[in-house]
């Protein structure tokens, strides 16, 4: 047996033990009979893969993001739902538009919220698409870390010219994630002309999802389209704000 990934699950099992409540690095290091220098490298790349989630020095981790999604526990986007929810109402409130919380799941843009608009003429998105076709996918895909890009594109492979038109090779397609990142912004267009817009929300320094907003491009105008950025860069810093309240 590889003991290195034994020792990893047996951390991973101990403190999913815990639930919610974080566990100290020297608790950790007691219970898998490690040195704490030791304890602290195989936590650190557990940290870099999302498996845990460093709350605090004095407090310590917990399961992050990739660890829920490995079961399909929905706990984490919940945690984020609850976070999000009014503010997203409020947010589609004022632009009348709607608007779609959403992170990567199974390679895929997976939504976990939507606020749909009362407009007559409404957008409708899949709860699962493509992450080459979507404002939010694109955005989520360029805060992945070098090696969880790498294992995305050798799973999926490079976009083609109908799901992201002059992204068809690995140095355009890095570039184009490099702008994303500079920006902290995505948009769309579709061949239905329906414009996609994200931003991130970030927890503890880290990009956990995207907020979106979706119309048909006959809507926006220049001023318009001023405001919905405004706005959403105003909710998600709000989202932001609670989640990381969670740590206290």
């Amino acid at each position: 047996m590889i003991q290195v990934i034994e020792r990893a699950l047996d951390i991973l099992e101990f403190v999913a033990q815990h639930g919610k409540e974080p566990v100290q690095l020297i608790k950790i290091a007691e219970n898998a009979g490690l040195s704490q220098p030791t304890t602290a490298n195989i936590v650190k790349t557990l940290v870099n893969r999302n498996y845990l989630e460093h709350v605090g020095r004095k407090e310590g981790y917990r399961l992050g993001a990739n660890a829920y999604q490995l079961t399909g526990n929905l706990a984490y986007s919940q945690n984020l739902i609850l976070a999000a929810k009014d503010l997203m109402e409020d947010l589609t409130e004022s632009l009348n538009e709607t608007c779609l919380l959403a992170v990567i799941r199974n390679n895929k843009r997976f939504v976990v919220h939507t606020v749909q608009s009362n407009q007559d003429l409404q957008v409708r998105t899949r709860i699962e698409a493509p992450i080459y076709q979507t404002a939010s996918g694109r955005l989520l895909l360029a805060y992945q870390s070098q090696k969880d890009l790498d294992r995305f594109i050798q799973v999926v492979g490079i976009p083609d010219a109908q799901q992201w038109p002059g992204v068809q090779t690995r140095e355009k397609l890095e570039k184009a994630l490099q702008k994303i990142r500079e920006d902290q912004f995505s948009h769309t267009v579709n061949a239905n002309h329906i414009l996609g817009f994200a931003v991130p929300i970030y927890k503890n320094k880290q990009v956990v999802a995207s907020l979106s907003v979706y119309l048909p491009e006959s809507r926006l105008t220049p001023a318009h389209k001023a405001n919905i950025t405004k706005l959403m860069l105003r909710t998600a810093n709000k989202i932001k704000e609670r989640l990381n309240k969670e740590n206290g």
